[in-house]
């Protein structure tokens, strides 16, 4: 009865061997998920939408921070905004008007008005619209009211510091604010916005916006 009780008690140490390899895999996996964040969704939809800006103030590289205050918010910078390289942090706070979040929303939006009222602001961040455009567009582009708004307010930023070196890039958000006009909700905004282009941008200005919203009145030239 012994012997016997010592064989039968053989098979059952072996399923538990067979699960030991199985630790080794999923090691592997939690390591491949580490190297390629890109592929790993924990949060589902969010996780896919989050833009350069939600990444880069996560880790704190943002050099300015929300402060609250009883009546109004207001930026703190870290440091002093004229002497901040607009590359890359003017693109990356582009991206940031798309994000619905707080603090997200007040930081991006305020930072890129900020950044963009400093002295020599015109030749810092010309160089940058074949970047800052692709992201106000995406703001443009979005269904909720508030980005759209945000990134309606950031065009015409951009436009007053920029002015007629916007003009080469309309074309690529003209179709959003033609779109967003036909909204009656939206009408009054994007058509004051359609005039700050055409006052910053001069004749060839509205030379383009007739031809993507034809329904457009001149109201300078």
């Amino acid at each position: 009865m012994c012997a016997a009780s010592r064989v039968s008690s053989v098979p059952k140490t072996r399923p538990v061997r067979r699960k030991v390899p199985d630790a080794p895999d999923k090691t592997v996996s939690k390591i491949s998920d580490q190297l390629n964040p890109r592929t790993v969704d924990p949060f589902g939809k969010s996780g896919k939408t989050q833009s350069a800006f939600a990444a880069v103030y996560s880790k704190g590289d943002i050099p300015c921070r929300l402060m609250h205050g009883s009546v109004k918010h207001k930026l703190q910078w870290q440091t002093p905004p004229e002497e901040i390289d607009f590359n890359p942090l003017l693109v990356i706070l582009a991206e940031g008007l798309r994000e619905t979040k707080h603090p997200h929303t007040f930081v991006s939006s305020e930072g890129f008005r900020e950044l963009l009222l400093v002295e020599g602001a015109t030749e810092k961040a010309t160089p940058l619209l074949p970047k800052v455009v692709p992201a106000l567009r995406a703001s443009l582009a979005h269904s909720d009211t508030e980005v759209f708004v945000r990134g309606l307010n950031g065009l015409i930023q951009l436009s007053a510091t920029v002015g007629p070196a916007l003009n080469g890039h309309l074309k690529q958000l003209l179709t959003c604010l033609s779109k967003r006009q036909m909204d009656k909700k939206h009408k009054e905004r994007v058509t004051a916005a359609l005039q700050t282009l055409e006052e910053n941008g001069g004749k060839e200005c509205l030379a383009i916006i007739k031809s993507r919203v034809p329904t457009y009145s001149p109201a300078f030239f």
